[in-house]
């Protein structure tokens, strides 16, 4: 909204100008998103004590988590507030790169929130049924493909001729086309994308800092995507209106930062599905709009590899029950987080260590943007 209020002003108020730069408005929206944060946080930890929304901790799980037991969740409100504020106020509201996005997140937001409310509040034991869950992310994932595949030319000439294609990397001027199989694959990434963050917020810090790092790489991205000049430099696709994008990512990157300082060991609040659910939705759309969605996996190598590993000790443990009568297991526990604490790690030195295995994979992820 500043950005339309000031822009057409930038001959009669000074600094008015400052409105037409992403690089401006991108660090405004990280500041904004960081004080509503510090503002907002304490307002809503209290609030959540005060009506008892507190955390059920699982049984099965780690017993150094018990203690956890009643630390105030859906704390993913208040990441939902800090990004979206700053959003409309500094990008440019007919963009619809960023106004897709924005959905995605809010739409899984609004699912995360009912799951929340529904174990926090009600008591249900496992929250919102698994397939009313995916059944929201499906849908999501439909309406996404649809209106891209619908309205294509809203995003740009580029966009629009290359629609269900993506950038492969390591290979200039060649690009995958899914084809027929493009629906398909944004219900993949969207839905792959919410859960494997999900699956990933179990440790106080983890998947707010590995979001942080990766909004930041995705800032990146969209920045150089957006920018006729280094697109052409790094010989990517150039897709006109994509910049905005660094305006949301800013947002989420001071957003994260805000939500750690409270999040970060020992927590004061955790974000339950409703952060989880919403960033992961948001980052697979931005990869999917970006023709990123196989650089993807190494951005969200941590997402991908804790998904992983749930579906690995499931499979496992229902093949040799079948087989031997009795089921066994790959990892100590699952996701992989859970493994390395049986294994006597301290849940501080697990999360440092994965930020910086997330730190090596977005700098390998850039560089893949230039060896080509």
């Amino acid at each position: 909204m500043l950005y339309h209020l000031f822009l057409p002003l930038r001959d009669v108020i000074i600094g008015a100008n400052l409105f037409r730069y992403i690089t401006f408005r991108s660090a405004m929206a990280a500041l904004t998103a960081l004080l509503i944060s510090f503002i907002v946080g304490p307002w809503m930890i209290r609030k959540l004590r005060q009506y008892q929304i507190g955390e059920e901790i699982r049984t099965d799980g780690p017993r150094t988590h018990l203690t956890k037991a009643g630390t105030p969740t859906m704390g993913g409100l208040m990441i939902l507030v800090a990004v979206a504020i700053p959003t409309l106020l500094f990008a440019n509201l007919t963009n619809f790169y960023v106004l897709l996005t924005l959905l995605a997140f809010l739409w899984m937001g609004a699912v995360g929130f009912f799951d929340d409310y529904l174990k926090a509040v009600h008591k249900t034991k496992k929250g919102l049924v698994a397939r009313y869950k995916l059944l929201g992310q499906f849908t999501l994932g439909a309406l996404i493909a649809l209106f891209i595949l619908l309205y294509s030319h809203l995003f740009g000439h580029n966009f629009a001729a290359q629609v269900t294609q993506t950038t492969l990397p390591f290979f200039k001027n060649v690009m995958f086309n899914f084809g027929i199989f493009y629906p398909l694959m944004v219900l993949i990434v969207v839905t792959g994308t919410s859960n494997g963050v999900n699956l990933t917020d179990g440790l106080d810090g983890l998947a707010i800092g590995v979001t942080s790092i990766s909004a930041a790489a995705f800032a990146a991205m969209s920045y150089i995507t957006g920018n006729v000049k280094f697109a052409a430099y790094l010989n990517i696709i150039y897709l006109d209106g994509s910049g905005e994008l660094a305006i949301f990512c800013s947002a989420l990157l001071g957003a994260g930062l805000g939500f750690l300082w409270f999040n970060g060991y020992p927590a004061q609040v955790f974000m339950g599905d409703t952060g989880a659910l919403a960033l992961g939705a948001a980052l697979g759309t931005m990869a999917i709009l970006l023709k990123k969605e196989i650089f993807l996996i190494v951005i969200g190598g941590i997402f991908v590899i804790e998904a992983l590993s749930v579906i690995i000790q499931r499979l496992y443990f229902k093949y040799t029950k079948k087989k031997y009568g009795e089921g066994r297991r790959v990892f100590l526990m699952a996701p992989l987080h859970h493994h390395f604490e049986q294994l006597g790690w301290h849940e501080s030195k697990v999360v440092v260590r994965f930020w910086i295995i997330q730190v090596l994979l977005v700098l390998v992820s850039l560089t893949m943007f230039k060896v080509r």
